[in-house]
């Protein structure tokens, strides 16, 4: 079972349907669960778990390269027919939960699960187009929640600012994981470029990320709460930027893996804590 929800990226999963809540909470403006936002966090539950497990599927190689001893899969824990089962589950579920909600959230389900499909066998091969891919679709959660309201304008600043701070962090996992990423072919931006040129494209999307922020929450009119919640998720991100310089790309990753779900409480309670 253990290994099962490694697979599945158990953490991850509830980090998705959290970030979906957290667009539909948004939207309103208040804490609240109707129906069309509890369909559409189990729907990115599904999604959730088929991009996770067919990433790994692809990656096997690669991560057997790595000695990514988190994925089972690679370790030869779990068989490749449990993955394809699992991989079918999440379509099955990410699909039907957002048909119960309506047209324009199926409509993005598929749309996700086509980018996700597309990631890992053709996508990650193209260095930044992959990155802004998958960056884009790690966004998706927030503005899935108040797209199920029928508020999607609600969702597009923390669409925006999620996309930003994972293209980050997506340039920053293609530095750790140069050694299979070769292996396979892939033309990762560290591959393509060098790990400089890396490194500098991941510290100038971080540096940019900063006043944008701040700026972005201002001009949506987010209150208060939101800028003294954000300077922690901030802070995280000045850490990483520190890691960065020294190289430290382990660091530089988990600090701004934190600083998403700081990020995301901010932009909650920029909306539901008063002025």
């Amino acid at each position: 079972m253990g290994d099962l929800l490694r697979l599945v990226r158990a953490h991850n999963l509830i980090v998705a349907a959290a970030g979906v809540l957290a667009g539909g909470w948004i939207a309103l403006g208040r804490l609240a669960l109707p129906a069309p936002l509890v369909w559409a966090a189990l729907s990115g539950i599904g999604l959730g778990v088929a991009g996770n497990v067919w990433n790994d599927v692809w990656d096997e190689a690669g991560d057997r390269a790595n000695r990514r001893t988190d994925r089972p899969l690679a370790d030869g824990r779990l068989s490749r027919g449990t993955a394809d089962l699992c991989v079918l589950w999440g379509i099955l579920v990410g699909v039907g939960c957002a048909a119960l909600v309506g047209g324009a959230l199926t409509g993005l389900a598929l749309l996700s699960l086509a980018l996700m499909a597309a990631y890992s066998p053709l996508l990650k091969r193209r260095g930044l187009v992959g990155n802004l891919t998958v960056a884009l679709v790690a966004g998706f959660p927030i503005a899935y929640g108040a797209i199920a309201l029928g508020r999607g304008a609600a969702g597009f600043v923390p669409w925006i600012l999620a996309a930003w701070l994972h293209l980050a962090r997506e340039i920053v996992k293609d530095l750790l994981d140069v050694p299979g990423d070769r292996a396979l072919g892939r033309r990762t931006l560290p591959i393509e470029r060098g790990e400089g040129a890396a490194r500098g494209a991941a510290r100038g999307t971080l540096w940019t990320f900063l006043p944008a922020a701040l700026a972005l929450p201002a001009l949506a009119h987010f209150g208060l709460w939101y800028f003294v919640v954000a300077l922690v998720a901030l802070g995280l991100v000045g850490g990483a930027l520190r890691g960065l310089a020294v190289s430290d790309y382990s660091r530089a990753a988990r600090l701004l893996k934190y600083a998403m779900p700081v990020g995301v409480a901010a932009l909650v309670l920029g909306r539901i804590a008063g002025p």
